[in-house]
């Protein structure tokens, strides 16, 4: 890549609404792969192949070590968080320190394109390839989204970034929409198409990777990589993290704020995750219920990242923030009354999810934007995408263990609510005007 690459571009104008436009384009070329992929066919399909591989006490053993053949899957989407803890913060800082987002970038999305293209041949009993590709392909999107994301403040100038992650939220969950509807025409017509179920699903998958690198070349057209100024080299894994963490406490306030996503944010996290088995286990809904709950999340996410856009602009990213923060409160209070046996209420609850989940994400990544030390951008995000997919483990825990002690869906799904009204509480202590001065940079007429 030639020297011509790092060159800013202005601060307006057409260039940077041409970058605005290719830089929405990832979103919809890698949500794919959360919406059909790690949410739809994945989980089961990996699970059933691993089942087909188990001994007679439905055990396989990656490694020699025993593993039920139904933890197998989540066992996989743990490792894959363990190794990108280890590779996010080493890549943010060589992004940060050549300027050289856009290489990492193509590397980081093509890795996971490929690996989730090629569970195509996830078939018979190969479990230890399913877990394989499900660890490359979801280690690389967490670093893909943390460069992705690492681009915002370089992009958008602060009075747009609200409207400007908005949309690109809005363009992610209109992928997954358009594509989830697809495979679900291929997966339950299956026999019409002359294909098994289990051809189906791999085709589903194999067409989201597919997706994610046919679309990822926009982007990686239109965006631009920027000078950086010299800064030593990265260090390895956790080193170059606790480093970065380090660097994070000479700016308390942004470090408030992460601490503050970090709880809301797994909440949502877990409700997302947890919202299935409440709805099959706790309300008896079937499989077709539940894949029609995920897809009108999906589209409804659409407007509710839009319309929450619309609402920052007039009252700001942290009261929209905040007010989103109720809307999930309540959305949990009026879950918890659901009667069982009853989809048409189920429905309604998706569409309450839908239309905060994608604001909510969409104003966390903008507001969290005019907090990061200019120069830093993908070393602070690498930690804040840390926060949203590998910090997410206490809601899940929480609400296993509420089942536990009561045997109550209901009691679990309610107590999830401590997660929104803790995180209410450590943002609304947060001088984000302050925050962003002491970060260095630029405050917004409105934030």
């Amino acid at each position: 890549m030639g020297t011509d690459t790092l060159r800013t571009p202005p601060a307006g104008g057409a260039d940077l609404r041409r970058e605005q436009r290719g830089w929405y384009f990832y979103d919809w070329a890698c949500s794919v792969y959360s919406t059909s992929v790690l949410t739809v066919f994945l989980g089961p399909y990996l699970t059933s192949v691993a089942e087909s591989a188990a001994d007679g006490d439905g055990y396989v053993h990656p490694l020699g070590i025993p593993v039920r053949a139904g933890s197998f899957f989540a066992y996989s989407v743990s490792l894959s968080v363990i190794v990108a803890v280890l590779v996010m913060p080493l890549v943010g800082a060589a992004a940060d320190r050549t300027g050289r987002r856009k290489p990492l970038l193509a590397a980081a999305a093509y890795t996971g394109a490929g690996a989730t293209t090629a569970m195509f041949f996830l078939d018979g009993d190969r479990y230890l390839l399913g877990g394989a590709l499900l660890v490359v392909a979801n280690a690389a999107q967490s670093v893909a989204m943390m460069l992705y994301n690492s681009y915002l403040p370089q992009i958008a100038p602060p009075e747009q970034r609200d409207a400007v992650s908005s949309r690109g939220w809005a363009f992610g969950y209109a992928a997954g929409s358009l594509v989830l509807v697809a495979n679900l025409v291929l997966y339950t017509g299956h026999d019409r198409f002359g294909l098994s179920e289990a051809a189906a699903v791999r085709i589903c998958l194999a067409s989201a990777g597919l997706w994610w690198g046919a679309f990822a070349l926009i982007p990686l057209t239109r965006l631009r990589d920027r000078a950086s100024p010299a800064r030593e080299a990265a260090l390895p894994g956790f080193r170059q993290l606790a480093a970065t963490v380090r660097d994070m406490r000479r700016h308390p306030l942004t470090l408030a704020f992460l601490l503050a996503y970090l709880v809301y944010n797994d909440g949502i996290q877990t409700v997302i995750s947890q919202a299935s088995v409440y709805g099959s286990k706790e309300l008896g809904l079937g499989q077709s219920t539940l894949i029609g709950a995920v897809l009108l999340v999906q589209v409804l996410a659409v407007a509710g990242a839009l319309s929450m856009g619309r609402l920052a602009r007039a009252y700001g990213a942290k009261r929209t923030i905040l007010g989103s923060l109720i809307a999930w409160t309540v959305t949990l209070a009026a879950g918890f009354f659901l009667p069982a046996g009853a989809p048409v209420w189920f429905f309604v609850l998706a569409a309450g999810i839908g239309l905060v989940l994608g604001g909510s994400q969409a104003l966390s990544r903008s507001l969290f934007s005019h907090l990061v030390p200019p120069g830093k951008e993908a070393e602070y995000f690498s930690a804040y995408e840390l926060s949203d997919r590998g910090m997410s483990w206490l809601g899940p825990l929480l609400f296993g263990l509420t089942y536990q002690l009561t045997g109550s869906y209901r009691d679990a799904i309610i107590s999830l609510v401590i997660f929104f009204v803790l995180g209410f509480a450590l943002l609304a202590r947060v001088p984000v005007r302050r925050a962003i001065e002491e970060a260095g940079n630029p405050v917004p007429d409105r934030i």
